[in-house]
């Protein structure tokens, strides 16, 4: 009898609306490039089928799947455990399954965590961070778990930031406060890292959040979340004023290396990944 073995690993994303994920191009692409015999299937999941996509998965013995929008929170529910940071969080990306058990972490904070620390230790730094949707939450938590010292989160509705800030204050040794974001924003000279996790500036390589670049300086680390363009306006206005510019692609691919360890216990070449979706964003 043949010792063939025709059966791959499954891992995959189950999300809605779907066919703009790049995710699946930059894992499978690592996966063959380290010849790993695995499948990562974009699924388009509506929120009333998420029950039934999840017990799909592990009745057919998945991995683990990773969870985008609107899933990130409701799939908790159905869940066995959920790891710390994802607690704090409120929300899921990543799901393995391990003898039968669904376990859910977070890694879209500890994606940025990893790039940050290619250039900087966030312990003792002082941190101003703009937006305060999903992303803003995940890196305020994990930056705070990394014991930042001070992280102010500036939004134009100040209660969203406060549930950010509080989050922050109960759960990690960091300070945390809020700013209302009114007209243009400035950057304390005490500031050691400005992160952009808004939008703002998505598919569009003019746009940048409304911020005071003559506030910028040498010195500052400047990151935004935006993967694509991966060099966004404030980016370029950054490294004109000298600062250390970080883009949204790390972070991408680095959550998803992360949650590859997770599923298969093996780490991808995330310059491969990071190559896939530069060629997909036609960027240099």
């Amino acid at each position: 009898m043949s010792q063939q073995n025709f059966r791959s690993i499954l891992t995959g994303s189950f999300s809605t609306p779907c066919d703009d994920n790049p995710t699946v191009a930059m894992i499978e692409a690592a996966y063959q490039h380290h010849d790993i015999d695995a499948r990562y299937i974009n699924c388009d999941v509506k929120a009333e089928g998420l029950k039934d996509a999840v017990a799909g998965a592990r009745a057919m013995e998945w991995v683990g799947f990773n969870c985008s929008l609107p899933h990130k929170v409701k799939v908790i529910e159905h869940l066995d455990e959920v790891a710390e940071s994802a607690r704090i969080i409120g929300a899921v990306n990543c799901v393995s399954i391990r003898d039968g058990r669904l376990i859910g972490d977070n890694t879209d904070g500890k994606g940025f965590l990893a790039s940050l620390k290619k250039v900087t230790d966030p312990s003792g730094k002082k941190v101003l961070l703009l937006g305060a949707g999903g992303a803003a939450r995940a890196i305020a938590v994990e930056l705070g778990l990394a014991s930042a010292a001070h992280i102010t989160v500036m939004n134009r509705d100040p209660k969203k930031a406060e549930t950010i800030a509080a989050l922050v204050r109960d759960n990690t040794s960091a300070k945390s406060d809020v700013q209302a974001w009114d007209g243009d924003a400035s950057v304390p000279e005490d500031v050691d890292i400005l992160i952009n996790a808004t939008s703002i500036g998505l598919g569009d390589s003019e746009t940048m959040p409304p911020l005071k670049v003559e506030t910028l300086r040498k010195g500052l680390i400047v990151a935004d979340v935006i993967p694509n363009p991966p060099r966004t306006r404030l980016l370029r206005e950054a490294e004109g004023k000298g600062c250390t510019a970080l883009d949204g692609l790390g972070m991408l691919v680095n959550q998803g290396v992360i949650c590859v360890e997770h599923w298969l216990g093996k780490t991808l070449d995330a310059g491969v990944m990071e190559k896939t979706l530069k060629d997909i964003f036609g960027a240099a």
